[in-house]
């Protein structure tokens, strides 16, 4: 047997995802070229035949081929899951010649029984009809669901209630006519994410409800830390959903927990992909930007009725893949004359851009002016194009999900006059002489709008930099990360790893990856100083700086962030000036 053709992954998908609107599960076999079409099809063969032993109706299956394999999925029901991806490797297993398979038009073979028997005994015990019978009651009443392995919801946040699968209530029992859904938006995109939530998450506050919301740095309620962490897939979207007094929820939705398992949620008013670029490529089997824009899009899959999908029309991708998305759509743009923000106000869809410096949201072809961009904090007296395009796309959520033109414009007047209403993401300091900006940027789209930034601001002073990427990007990612950098020819690129983030690499190898690069570039020896941590990294430019310089700190892990932010806030207060030595 080939070890090419092995499968390297089996997993239940527990909602909507890449290739079903509903659960299954999916298989995840490598290599192309050594899984012969007939392999394939006598895959389907076997997950038909057993799936109508387990008596399960109407199965769809999909085989996704990738650059490392294929992806075989199988639809089957919620509460079938684990046996699904049972049936799967056991029709996988066969297929190959691993075990007694089925043939076209006949009945088991005898020496298959002992597997029908098997699988029948491990479906008959996890089958649980009374779980059925009640999302069926919550599907037929509109009323939105959330399910794991030891509780279902019926309902959201302060219109829901939760009971443990052991103990669930007869559909009689249940208080439908106290059950309904919360105002629900998920945010999903390759950049751009946290900031959208966050600003999302200030209107509905602005708008009177109790907000909670889940992100890459924790889950929050009305902007206090809940729990800490990265909660940007299904686990945070349960636990904002579950919250007895949210009266609104904003879900950061990543690809992971998308490919993973599927999306929480089975309902939302909105959801917004920001925009995609190259990232996380081979995981899952995205290895492609097509590949990443349907991971991405799986979001719409819970919008109901009269749910809005947002979309940026200034990226190609989503505007190649927008007829495919047969929803209600609305669109953002940097600029108010973008030729897809015409067609759609032709349709009387909504659109928001930007029309003679102001940011203009226009509604059923009423335009309402949201303010002047140089006085909105958080574009950074206009210089910050990505976040010009955050706030159009928040507002098209909020105006989603009711909220006035007049109350939009009252928080896009006052979000980020603080670190406090978006920490971690374009936070700036000027002291010292110098200026410093902390952010999250990850990804090459994102260091290089980042480092545009830098450069407007830089004026006749030096830029530094301080650079890591996480160790599960490609060696492709890593090198396309270290040449943008370079494009901006830093006086200074301080090297470290990205702490809480190796995954799979040795110390130090990344960093050494992105050096090479960086040298391959012009960059001498001199200028590429290699750091353990994101506060060593960031200690050392700070000693290298000198009046009028600017100083780049992408920093990621929750903890450094608030190791350098602190840091940087005890110079500011001391009256630190760049030269001086920095205490201990």
């Amino acid at each position: 047997m080939e070890e090419t053709a092995s499968f390297e992954d089996s997993r239940r998908l527990t909602g909507p995802n890449l290739f079903f609107a509903r659960p299954g599960a999916v298989l995840e076999a490598l290599g192309v070229d050594a899984v012969p079409k007939d392999v394939i099809e006598q895959w389907r063969i076997n997950v038909r035949a057993m799936s109508a032993e387990l008596g399960w109706a109407d199965v769809e299956l999909h085989v996704r081929a990738h650059a490392s394999g294929h992806s075989l999925a199988l639809t089957a029901p919620v509460d079938q899951l684990f046996s699904a991806t049972e049936v799967n490797e056991w029709a996988w297993q066969c297929a190959r010649g691993e075990a007694e398979m089925f043939a076209p038009g006949h009945a088991l073979a005898t020496d298959a029984d002992s597997a029908r028997h098997t699988l029948r005994l491990f479906a008959r015990a996890e089958r649980r009809p009374e779980l059925l019978a009640l999302l069926d009651a919550a599907h037929a009443r509109h009323i939105p669901t959330v399910l794991d392995d030891d509780l279902l919801t019926l309902g959201s946040g302060c219109a829901g209630r939760s009971w443990p699968l052991d103990a669930l209530p007869a559909v009689e029992q249940v208080p439908w006519n106290d059950l309904r859904g919360i105002p629900t938006a998920l945010v999903t995109g390759s950049n751009g994410k946290t900031t959208t939530v966050r600003l999302l998450a200030a209107m509905l506050h602005a708008h009177g409800l109790r907000t909670a919301f889940s992100c890459t740095d924790g889950v929050f309620r009305d902007g206090e830390v809940f729990d800490s962490g990265d909660y940007s897939g299904p686990a945070g979207a349960r636990t904002v959903l579950r919250m007895a007094d949210a009266e609104a929820a904003v879900l950061e939705t990543a690809r992971g927990g998308i490919l993973r398992r599927g999306l929480a949620v089975d309902h939302a008013g909105a959801a917004i992909i920001t925009n995609i670029s190259a990232d996380h490529f081979g995981e899952y089997g995205i290895d492609d930007l097509d590949g990443l824009t349907a991971a991405k899009a799986v979001v719409a899959h819970a919008l109901k009725d009269h749910g809005v999908l947002v979309l940026n029309a200034d990226d190609a991708q989503l505007l190649r893949h927008a007829q495919g998305l047969n929803h209600t759509k609305a669109w953002f743009a940097l600029d108010d004359a973008h030729p897809q923000l015409i067609n759609a106000r032709s349709r009387g869809e909504a659109t928001c851009a930007v029309d003679a410096g102001e940011l203009v949201l226009t509604l059923a072809n009423q335009r309402h002016a949201l303010g002047v961009i140089t006085d909105m904090p958080l574009s950074l007296n206009g210089l910050a194009r990505y976040n010009i395009a955050n706030m159009a796309g928040a507002s098209l959520l909020a105006a989603a999900l009711g909220i006035s033109a007049a109350t939009i414009a009252q928080v896009l007047a006052r979000f980020g006059s603080t670190g406090l209403d978006n920490p971690g993401r374009l936070e700036t300091w000027r002291f010292g002489g110098i200026r410093v900006i902390m952010d999250y940027a990850h990804n090459p789209d994102g260091l290089h709008g980042l480092l545009d930034i830098a450069q407007a601001l830089r004026g006749t002073g030096r830029l530094g930099l301080m650079l890591g990427q996480a160790g599960n990007r490609g060696d492709a990612q890593i090198r396309e990360l270290a040449a943008v950098a370079a494009s901006f020819s830093p006086e200074l690129i301080v090297l470290k790893d990205m702490e809480g983030y190796l995954r799979g690499r040795e110390q130090n190898e990344v960093a050494s990856l992105l050096r090479d690069v960086l040298r391959e570039h012009g960059l001498a020896d001199s200028r590429l100083p290699m750091r353990s941590t994101d506060l060593d990294a960031a200690r050392h430019a700070l000693d290298w700086a000198r009046s009028g310089d600017v100083l780049v700190l992408p920093v990621h892990a929750r903890k450094a962030k608030d190791e350098v932010r602190q840091l940087l806030e005890t110079l500011a207060s001391n009256g630190w000036w760049a030269g001086e030595p920095l205490s201990a």
